[in-house]
């Protein structure tokens, strides 16, 4: 962590154009302007660190970018909501025209999932890690497995269940068979 602000505070003092290679996308995205995403020496997509997390092209980008990586669920759209392989209706705040029936990947972040006892979908806990600002919650969502993370207290033991709701407004959707974002 130190190296990397020393890299940074060295790089806007000399204003020169650096070309940093890593594996490590926490160091991508702290240190770079611009993020170039490979895969099998193929360029996935170019942008600054934020539009890339912002706006994944592909489900590769999407699962490389973040820490906790984003959650994947397999489903489809129906009347522009998303409907889990088991059956689960989750919110789409845009969902592309003439989309009803195609099979989707449902990309959301784990930082994207809001508590909501109310209206939210049940989600059976598997693990629970408190972190000091923010507790991670591993729990079996519509079918599939996932993580949230949460920076209110989440009082609840494996086995139990929390009822959680994808912010719409943050929801990525990338068509199952390119995988390239919707």
């Amino acid at each position: 962590v130190a190296m990397r602000t020393e890299i940074k505070a060295l790089h806007q003092r000399l204003k020169t154009t650096t070309i940093y290679v890593t594996h490590d996308q926490i160091e991508a995205m702290t240190m770079a302007d611009k993020i170039v995403v490979m895969h099998d020496g193929v360029v996935e997509q170019v942008g600054a660190p934020l539009e890339l997390y912002d706006r994944p092209a592909n489900l590769f980008v999407a699962g490389f970018i973040g820490s906790p990586a984003m959650n994947f669920l397999k489903g489809h759209l129906q009347g522009g909501r998303f409907v889990t392989a088991s059956g689960i209706t989750l919110p789409v705040a845009n969902a592309p025209a003439a989309s009803d029936g195609q099979p989707i990947i449902y990309g959301i972040r784990p930082e994207h999932f809001m508590l909501d006892e109310a209206n939210g979908v049940p989600a059976e806990v598997a693990v629970v890690e408190p972190t000091g600002s923010e507790t991670q919650v591993f729990a079996k969502f519509g079918g599939s497995d996932v993580v949230g993370v949460f920076r209110e207290r989440v009082d609840a033991q494996p086995g139990q269940q929390i009822r959680v709701t994808p912010d719409p407004r943050l929801v990525h959707l990338f068509d199952e068979q390119t995988g390239k974002r919707l």
